[in-house]
């Protein structure tokens, strides 16, 4: 019999969009190999040809699985769940499935593109305060969400790939020094999320292409 190969994630830490799939793999007790690709080293290894070949969009993450390649962290976080359905990311009541690919397209789609690397390095001096700026637009209209959908997690009291999506975007508005005071509902999600086992293994200080000096 052939033997199955495990996953196999290309990522990098810091990446956003990795965490979310390192979160999902990890909550579906997924085994998985890692490829790293370091988005700065080398002028960004994602821009190589050979990983043009991986992904043409040039972006992370990247997983192979099932015999296909796929990119795309909601896409990938979608098939985990149509094929390893449990413990389940999306609610069955359609309601609140709609409220948690809403809650993850308003992160995915609407704040964290504005603020990732490949924008950043366009901007110039004024970075900062461009992704400080649609950092704190996001959260003022995703607190006002959550007020409406959040029970213990950002949708009732069960984990959802909005969960998935809002720990990591959290990590990058503490990194670009945004105040969280004004958004107690962001943060008490996240502070709840982060004490379970698979968004702490999952986390950028804790993986094998960390930096020594940012690791937990």
């Amino acid at each position: 019999m052939a033997t199955l190969l495990k996953p196999l994630l290309f990522g990098y830490f810091r990446s956003s969009c990795s965490w979310r799939v390192r979160i999902a793999l990890a909550l579906k007790g997924i085994e998985y190999e890692h490829r790293f690709i370091n988005l700065i080293k080398d002028g960004g290894q994602q821009l190589s040809d050979e990983y043009k070949e991986v992904n043409p969009m040039q972006q992370v993450p990247a997983l192979r699985i099932d015999g296909i390649t796929l990119s795309q962290s909601l896409a990938i976080i979608e098939y985990l769940e149509e094929t390893r359905p449990n413990p389940p990311l999306l609610p069955k009541d359609p309601k609140k499935r709609a409220q948690v690919r809403m809650i993850s397209d308003h992160i995915a789609s609407g704040i964290q593109p504005l603020q990732n690397l490949s924008a950043l390095q366009r901007i110039g001096n004024t970075k900062d305060e461009w992704a400080q700026y649609f950092i704190i637009r996001g959260f003022q209209a995703l607190e006002k969400i959550l007020k409406d959908t959040a029970g213990r997690y950002c949708v009732g009291d069960e984990v959802t790939m909005a969960d998935l999506c809002l720990v990591p975007q959290v990590a990058n508005a503490e990194r670009f020094k945004i105040d969280l005071t004004p958004y107690p509902t962001i943060t008490r999600i996240n502070q709840s999320l982060l004490q379970l086992e698979a968004f702490q293994v999952s986390h950028p200080s804790r993986q094998p292409d960390t930096p020594p000096e940012l690791r937990a």
